[in-house]
């Protein structure tokens, strides 16, 4: 299972990469794999304003289910990734890449202290 080490991990599986104030947020190749071939993303909260650590800002469905998506850390959605309106089976081939759901705006950068690194996640996912 691909862990990458630049990133940090929730533990409702979703990652996030930083990059200045701005982050990427997607799901783990683990949950992509617990979830099946995914059919469809919603995400309608952009620029709906400030969103807390663990808020729902959309939606993943799979052929067996459909799951909440969870903000990482508190920020504001800034962009969706179109690529996934076409193909969302993206993060299935490509969580980590080009699989990334939503940009985001970080509102407090402490909140990533919060998170698990790649060798914690990679325990977390093994309990």
């Amino acid at each position: 299972m691909n862990i990458p080490e630049n990133l940090k991990y929730s533990t409702d599986h979703e990652w996030l990469r930083v990059e200045g104030d701005m982050g990427f947020v997607g799901i783990t190749e683990f949950a992509s794999t617990e979830l099946g071939d995914i059919v469809f993303i919603e995400v309608d909260s952009i620029d709906e304003g400030d969103m807390g650590e663990d808020d729902v800002f959309g939606s993943i469905e799979a052929v067996k289910t459909v799951s909440d998506l969870l903000m990482p850390v508190s920020g504001v959605v800034k962009e969706f990734n179109n690529v996934l309106e076409d193909n969302p089976e993206t993060i299935n081939s490509d969580p980590y890449g080009e699989g990334w759901i939503v940009k985001i705006q970080i509102n407090n950068p402490a909140e990533i202290e919060n998170l698990m690194d790649a060798a914690a996640y990679a325990e977390f996912i093994q309990e």
